[in-house]
C-alpha cells in the first residue's frame, strides 16, 4: 500500500508543477504588472522554466538510480528487497522519464513554431 501512496505523491508533485507553470502566466498576474513591465507580487517568487526542468531532470535521474540499485539488489538476492519494489521503482522512473521527454518535445515544438513565424 505504501507504493500506491508513493505513486500518488509523484502524481501530486506533477500536478503541483503544472499548476505553478500555469499560474506563472495567468491573467491575474498580468494585471499586477506595473507600467514599467516588471511583475509584482508572487510572480517573482516562482521558479523559472529552466529551474523547473532542471529539478525534473534531477528527480528523474534519482528515480532511475534508485531503480537500478533495487534491480541489482534483486538480482543479487539481497534480503529485504522484493521484486515488487524493484518493478514499482522501475515504473516510477519510466513514467517520470516519459513526462520529462514530453515536456521537452512540447518545448522544441513551440520553439520551432516561433522560429517559423513570419516577421
Amino acid at each position: 500500500m505504501s507504493d500506491r501512496m508513493d505513486i500518488q505523491n509523484v502524481l501530486a508533485q506533477m500536478r503541483s508543477v503544472q499548476m505553478q507553470s500555469q499560474n506563472a502566466i495567468s491573467p491575474a498576474s498580468l494585471d499586477r504588472a506595473d507600467p514599467g513591465g516588471s511583475r509584482v507580487g508572487d510572480v517573482q517568487d516562482t521558479k523559472s522554466f529552466s529551474e523547473l526542468m532542471g529539478s525534473a531532470i534531477n528527480t528523474v535521474n534519482d528515480l532511475q538510480m534508485q531503480s537500478g540499485k533495487l534491480s541489482n539488489a534483486v538480482e543479487q538476492g539481497v534480503e529485504g528487497v522484493t521484486l515488487t519494489e524493484a518493478m514499482i521503482a522501475s515504473q516510477k522512473a519510466s513514467v517520470a522519464f516519459q513526462a520529462v521527454t514530453e515536456a521537452r518535445n512540447k518545448l522544441v515544438s513551440a520553439y520551432e513554431k516561433i522560429m517559423n513565424m513570419p516577421i
